[in-house]
């Protein structure tokens, strides 16, 4: 009866060492990234590791230009302008029922500001437990230029 025990022991073993490494990809139809997650060997949250962040022919932002100290630290960070500079995009997370959108509530001479606002349903109703890392654009009134970008985040009910 031991050895029944142990077999069990080590076959759950062995699946939880198989789940701890996954790679996760956006739903068909979806032009969202690829996610790649690891294993944490920190208690503290990793922000995802997208393999292409930024769509092609966009430019990324260096990351001294873009403040998210506001963004909880497993969101992603990522920020670039497209065409002329006149379009921000970013990764937003949403989840569930769950919906991402983003607000550009700023636009002075040295910093636009951003929030990513997740929206979900007022009424309880079933919904999945997956997360979505969509990409998200906007139009600013004129090039981004070398104005910093500054992220928070919101939570919405509708």
């Amino acid at each position: 009866m031991r050895s029944l025990g142990t077999v069990i022991g080590a076959g759950a073993l062995l699946l939880l060492t198989a789940c701890a490494s996954t790679q996760q990809s956006v739903a068909p139809g979806n032009s969202g990234p690829t996610l790649t997650t690891a294993p944490s060997t920190t208690s503290s949250a990793q922000e995802p590791e997208f393999d292409s962040p930024v769509p092609p022919g966009a430019k990324e932002l260096p990351k001294e230009k873009v403040d998210a100290a506001a963004v909880p630290e497993d969101r992603p960070r990522t920020v670039w302008t497209e065409g002329d500079g006149s379009t921000i995009g970013l990764i937003a997370q949403e989840a569930g029922c769950g919906k991402a959108t983003m607000e550009v509530t700023e636009q002075g001479p040295q910093v636009v500001r951003v929030v990513i606002v997740e929206t979900t349903p007022k009424d309880a109703q079933v919904c999945t437990m997956d997360i979505r890392y969509p990409p998200l654009t906007a139009k600013l009134d004129a090039p981004l230029g070398e104005r910093s970008v500054v992220l928070t985040t919101r939570q919405d009910q509708q």
